[in-house]
């Protein structure tokens, strides 16, 4: 069994998988400070509990975004796991040509997540993955990654409105009655919800008429079934798509 380890801004999603089945997950606040002690105590111990002690699990791959967690996650890695140590950065495998200006500055998670939708789903493919910013990633016909598209994430624009104005608060992400609000909360819902959901359409159509022909679109992230259900341009939600695109990646360099 291998633990994957997805090292967000604002949240780390962990996994275990026995071959290719994804048998448990756990998501937990990233906080960029963490220590190692602290992270061979919480890792340590979700592991434990969930049975998996570090004979059960065969090695450790880890995509993050965030390079303090790095460091300490690199230091625990012997602690969770009895096996081999796999962090996503320039120089591993990928099987995907990184066809952009500058591929040292691609985020690690993004690769994974095109590595991920090739192998799963076919080329050519779009990748949106709604976390602290709203991330496209695109895969050419030729499996190649050739780029992206990076905007504010939905969370990220509710706080920006709330610190911006005096009056105006916080809401909880669901659906408003109508698109037309009958008051201040379902009026920010509505702005929250259908402006993001017109944001990832617009952008996504845009990238589907530049590559042209037939493109699997995909969408991937903690927030994706609360806005995918209002989108008009996303096939298929693969929530933990980064988790199966780390062991894709490690398989490749094992």
């Amino acid at each position: 069994m291998l633990l994957v380890i997805d090292v967000g801004n604002t949240e780390t999603v962990l996994g275990v998988l026995e071959g290719t089945e994804l048998v448990a997950h756990w998501r937990v606040t990233t906080v960029r400070g963490r220590t190692r002690d602290e992270y061979r105590m919480l890792l340590g111990g979700m592991l434990e509990m969930g049975g998996y002690g570090p004979s059960a699990l065969d090695g450790v791959a880890i995509a993050s975004v965030v390079p303090p967690a790095t460091h300490a996650l690199r230091d625990v890695a012997e602690f969770l796991a009895d096996g081999p140590l796999l962090v996503v950065e320039p120089g591993i495998k990928t099987g995907l040509p990184i066809l952009i200006d500058n591929p040292h500055e691609v985020g690690a998670d993004r690769i994974v997540n095109a590595v991920a939708a090739a192998e799963m789903y076919g080329v050519p493919a779009v990748v949106v993955d709604f976390g602290t910013s709203t991330n496209f990633d695109v895969v050419s016909a030729n499996r190649e990654y050739i780029g992206g598209v990076i905007s504010t994430g939905l969370e990220v624009s509710q706080e920006a409105l709330i610190r911006a104005t005096a009056a105006l608060r916080r809401v909880e992400l669901t659906p408003p009655r109508s698109v037309i609000g009958k008051g201040t909360v379902e009026a920010i819902q509505s702005g929250l919800l259908y402006g993001h959901a017109g944001l990832v359409d617009g952008i996504m159509q845009r990238i589907v008429d530049d590559l042209g022909g037939e493109v699997h679109t995909l969408a991937t992230g903690g927030l994706a079934s609360t806005i995918v259900p209002y989108c008009s341009t996303v096939d298929t939600v693969e929530e933990f798509l980064t988790l199966h695109g780390l062991r894709l990646v490690f398989e490749m360099n094992s």
